[in-house]
């Protein structure tokens, strides 16, 4: 490898995305899980799998991660960038409208269930001081694994899917306090008594308020003005490296305070998601997002050290089915009175069932500050690690529960308040003078709408005056997807230039041939054109006007009604053939 000495961890990252592009696609073709697959390769090429045979077989060397280090800073970003897309998913309104959930149920079952996972600890003979880092620590999940499989399963805007990103987003908020508590019980030194402990306490979290306090202002006095000033359409390359810098940047300001560099991002993508540039960013960010998401997985599964699992079988399994069923059951409750039905009650407290990656965080951390014994601190390690491969397999189950509990419910599941369906909507390629009236039309009409707009001035100014545009490149069928272009009641291009409007309607047609695609030409020429490319109707904006001048002409000059609709209709036959 000392070839590689200008280029740290080439090796990994060349197995790794080898893996990504090569065997991925055929798992995905045999309808395994993303997660579950980047777990066993994890555990099957880190150290503690091939990794043990490779210095007795070195050709072996190729195909194992001998030192996960550099892997495991690439993973963390994976989690970063997760986090600044759920951000930029979840605009305010809707993020206020779950406050609910986030502050009621979020933080009675972050409390209950490290309440009861700590009594169990304390049974086993641990001490306090460890009965409240593995209480606290085991009772957040993962937010990686569980969002992963809502977005697989399509559910991430369902009621179990919002419910469950409530619970994990008191989760992320949770770390801030759980980790100045470690410090504070690593550097306690017996002096200055309960009270002194609770006002340290008190001043790190009002530091905590108010490092985000001025992050979300710097957002909106440099983040958002920065992005106005960058074109999406013809600028891509500065608009995707502005976009990288939002999250990493951001993400660096929340660590330097002391801060989840994960809760950063969120509040990135929060600030971004209010803006016109809200879908450009998540087409921007996604790539990354995916492949460090499944470098993630990958450096959880290397964790894995199938001998001591072996050596430890018994115990094992009890910690894992142990952790779940404390942590489910709480959950389930908690849903329940919450008005979630019991098939969506169980299927979101088997999701949630499981440890998370901050309890590496928590469990390394109370480790190194003495806090946790070494030995203990190992074990539990194990056991995050093995419930969250046993995630999938729990959401399966749960997904399996909810359809045959709720069909035995009369009662119809409750809809958390804030989901917002996709159908319905009508998607406007172009926002000139054209696709404003059609705009207004829809309002008259009661139908929600959504635009696109290529030109950033323009969008930024009626995004500004509340209106439903962003912007983006209607050509692009990767945006119409994230708009729900797929269950969308039609897509209406009204753009002027004839070449634009022809790629708009080719592309949309190749990737929706059964959606209504009304479009605009300019002459009768031009509507030809449109219609060979794929367009239901098209209205040749120069013709109609022509007609209609002669329906007026007709009139004055005493033709009869019926005539002249007949003669009308006939000209515009002929005008469109």
């Amino acid at each position: 490898m000392d070839a590689h000495a200008g280029l740290p961890h080439l090796q990994p990252i060349l197995l790794f995305l080898a893996i990504a592009g090569l065997v991925m696609p055929l798992l995905a073709r045999a309808r395994v899980s993303q997660v579950v697959a980047f777990l066993v390769i994890g555990a099957l090429v880190g150290p503690n799998g091939l990794g043990r045979v490779a210095a007795d077989q070195g050709w072996l060397r190729w195909f194992t991660i001998a030192d996960g280090e550099g892997v495991r800073v690439l993973a963390e970003l994976g989690v970063v960038f997760m986090l600044f897309v759920i951000g930029l998913e979840l605009p305010a309104r809707q993020l206020w409208s779950l406050r609910r959930w986030v502050l009621g149920v979020g933080s009675a079952q972050w409390l209950g269930c490290g309440a009861l996972i700590g009594a169990v600890a304390l049974a086993f003979g641990h001490s306090e001081e460890t009965a409240v880092v593995l209480g606290l620590g085991l009772a957040m999940s993962s937010t990686a694994v569980v969002m992963q499989l809502l977005a697989e399963s399509g559910q991430t805007r369902s009621t179990v899917g919002r419910m469950s990103f409530a619970v994990l987003l008191l989760q992320d908020i949770a770390v801030v306090p759980l980790l100045i508590l470690l410090g504070l019980m690593a550097g306690q030194s017996g002096e200055g008594g309960g009270g002194h402990f609770l006002m340290l306490m008190l001043t790190a979290l009002l530091k905590a308020a108010a490092a985000v306090a001025l992050i979300l202002l710097f957002g909106r006095l440099v983040l958002t003005p920065l992005f106005r000033r960058v074109s999406v359409t013809t600028q891509a390359d500065s608009f995707m490296a502005l976009t990288l810098f939002a999250t990493l940047g951001v993400a660096a300001l929340t660590g330097a305070a002391g801060l989840s560099m994960a809760l950063g991002a969120f509040l990135a993508g929060l600030m971004l998601a209010e803006t016109e540039y809200r879908h450009a960013a998540l087409l921007a960010i996604e790539p990354f997002k995916g492949l460090l998401m499944g470098l993630f997985f990958v450096s959880v599964g290397m964790s894995l050290d199938l001998l001591q699992v072996a050596g430890d079988a018994g115990w094992l399994v009890a910690s894992v089915l142990g952790l779940y069923a404390i942590k489910s059951a709480t959950m389930y409750g908690l849903f329940r009175r919450s008005g979630l039905s019991r098939g969506e009650a169980a299927e979101a407290a088997l999701l949630l069932g499981q440890a998370g990656e901050f309890g590496f965080i928590v469990i390394g951390v109370a480790i190194a500050g003495g806090v946790l014994a070494g030995a203990v601190g190992n074990f539990m390690l194990l056991v995050v690690t093995l419930s969250m491969f046993l995630t999938p397999l729990a959401a399966r189950a749960g997904r399996v529960l909810r359809q045959t509990l709720d069909a035995r419910e009369a009662d119809a599941p409750v809809s958390l308040a804030g989901d917002e369906a996709d159908d319905g909507v009508v998607i406007i390629a172009g926002f000139g003078r054209v696709g404003q009236l059609v705009a207004r039309l829809l309002d008259r009409a009661d139908v929600r709408w959504v635009a696109i707009e290529r030109h950033v001035a323009a969008a930024t100014e009626h995004h500004a005056q509340g209106r439903p545009v962003i912007v983006g490149d209607a050509g692009r069928p990767s945006l119409l997807h994230h708009l729900g272009a797929g269950r969308a009641r039609a897509i209406v291009v009204t753009m002027d230039d004839t070449a634009a409007a022809r790629h708009v309607v080719r592309s949309l047609r190749a990737e929706f041939p059964a959606l209504p695609l009304i479009a605009r030409a300019r002459d009768a020429a031009h509507a030809r054109e449109l219609m060979a490319a794929g367009a239901s109707e098209v209205i040749p904006e120069a013709l109609e006007a022509a007609l209609q001048m002669g329906v007026h002409v007709l009139d004055r000059v005493g033709v009869d009604a019926d005539t002249g609709a007949r003669l009308i209709d006939a000209e515009r036959a002929a005008g469109s053939a």
